[in-house]
């Protein structure tokens, strides 16, 4: 009963394996993301049938087997369900030969049949085995180069025996078993070698335990029997050629080709960023070296000059336009600055403020500064106007807001009557200090528009 139970759950076991076949493997895409996988794979193999196994020892029903007839060979179906685990479908045939059956032993002496022998056909055997991938020994390639298995599981197959000269008196029967049902218990060891990227050859050695001690015709009554199958084959791969092997690929090796990819790609970007970031510096330098330029020479600067192409020598306004009525002129052969001309130039720079960061003038510095209008109206005087700051912030920005202070300055001047080809606006940033920019008071001191008259 239970030998009928055990058979009818090995059936069912191989026929559930079976139908997995056409089960399909989701897809995946993107780098460091899941990957798709050839997880299904065919092999063939033939090697050497022994009844010489590992296993055992001097408990051997013949004394030796005749390995040059001894051939087994088979096919296998695998799927692999994780990187170290596969369920494999293995088929068998083949024939073992063994010479001279036991006949007793007598002290430490062991006695065996002359001309006595037995051959056994497998005429065929089918198991369905775990494979255990100990290791995946990869570093540099994403395909495994080798990679070393153990494997177990549950077999049955239809087995015939026949034996010659072998007399029925000598430890039990020894006849013509024909073909008989047998249940075995296959273990293995071996290593396979990635030879590309869809082929491996497999070089394994398995013992298989037979639930039967009639597994070669002889009963001895000591133990169940037991054969050992040497073999190499060929294993190919199913699906995609692009797509690796899930048992040989190798995770490591492909994290680091992966992390090298990345790393160039971020190099890339940053030698791609720093050239965009050099061109925009560029730019900003063209515009500003425009903008701050008197293309026409009237004195007032582009990004102030509403009116710009005025013809040499004319007479403009702070807004860089013609002034419909133009002063005389008055030439001095020789300009005097008294202390009280001073004072009001003084006066102005004490009261002169900005907008924080711009160069916007605020409205309680206009009354100081009309009066040095006047003073350039009435004494025909020429004004220098030198923007200064101090060292916070970047030399293009502090250029740039010391050039356009002065030049505000000189607009409202220009505004106020004085004559704009008499005034000179000019911005030294950061370069001409009066005090140290390591305290707060010097700093304060460095931001500075100074009026020079002469």
């Amino acid at each position: 009963m239970k030998s009928k139970i055990t058979k009818a759950a090995m059936v069912v076991a191989l026929v559930g394996a079976s139908s997995q076949l056409f089960a399909q493997d989701a897809p995946s895409s993107g780098r460091f993301a899941s990957k798709e996988f050839r997880t299904w794979s065919v092999g063939i193999h033939g090697g050497i049938l022994s009844q010489n196994t590992i296993f055992n020892g001097k408990e051997r029903d013949f004394q030796s087997a005749n390995e040059g007839k001894s051939i087994g060979y088979g096919a296998f179906v695998k799927k692999q369900v994780l990187p170290g685990l596969g369920l494999q479908l293995d088929f068998l045939r083949g024939k073992m030969e063994g010479l001279r059956a036991f006949s007793g032993e007598f002290g430490d002496t062991r006695t065996y049949l002359a001309n006595s022998s037995y051959e056994t056909k497998i005429e065929w055997s089918g198991s369905l085995t775990a494979v255990y991938n100990i290791a995946n020994i990869s570093i540099n390639q994403e395909n495994a180069v080798l990679i070393p298995y153990l494997k177990a599981g549950a077999g049955y197959g239809v087995v015939g025996a026949t034996t010659t000269n072998v007399p029925t008196s000598v430890f039990g029967t020894a006849a013509n078993e024909g073909y008989k049902e047998r249940v075995f218990i296959p273990v293995g060891v071996g290593f396979k070698l990635g030879v590309s990227k869809g082929i491996n050859i497999d070089f394994g050695y398995d013992v298989n335990f037979v639930k039967s001690d009639k597994f070669d015709g002889y009963t001895s009554g000591r133990s169940n029997d037991k054969f050992s199958y040497g073999h190499v084959g060929l294993e190919f791969a199913l699906g995609s050629k692009e797509k690796p092997q899930l048992q040989n690929y190798s995770s490591l090796a492909n994290l680091r080709n992966q992390s090298a990819e990345e790393s160039a790609d971020l190099r890339r970007a940053l030698s791609t960023a720093e050239e965009n970031a050099r061109r925009d510096r560029e730019a900003i330098a063209a515009k500003y070296a425009q903008e701050m330029g008197d293309d026409d020479g009237d004195g007032v600067a582009n990004k102030f000059d509403k009116c710009p192409g005025t013809p040499a020598n004319t007479v403009v306004d702070g807004a860089g336009c013609p002034i419909k009525v133009q002063r005389e002129v008055i030439k001095e052969t020789k300009v005097v600055v008294t202390e009280a001309d001073r004072k009001v130039v003084d006066e102005a720079i004490k009261n002169l403020e900005f907008d924080l960061g711009k160069a916007t003038i605020r409205a309680k510095s206009y009354t100081t500064l009309n009066k040095v209008a006047a003073l350039l109206v009435e004494k025909n005087f020429s004004l220098k106007l030198a923007g200064h700051t101090d060292n916070t912030g970047s030399m293009a920005l502090n250029l740039r807001l010391s050039k356009e202070r002065a030049e505000a300055i000189k607009a409202y001047l220009v505004s106020q009557g004085a004559n704009a080809s008499r005034i000179e606006a000019t911005g030294y940033g950061p370069n001409q200090p009066i005090a140290s920019n390591k305290t707060a008071e010097g700093r304060q001191k460095n931001r500075r528009v100074e009026f020079t008259l002469y």
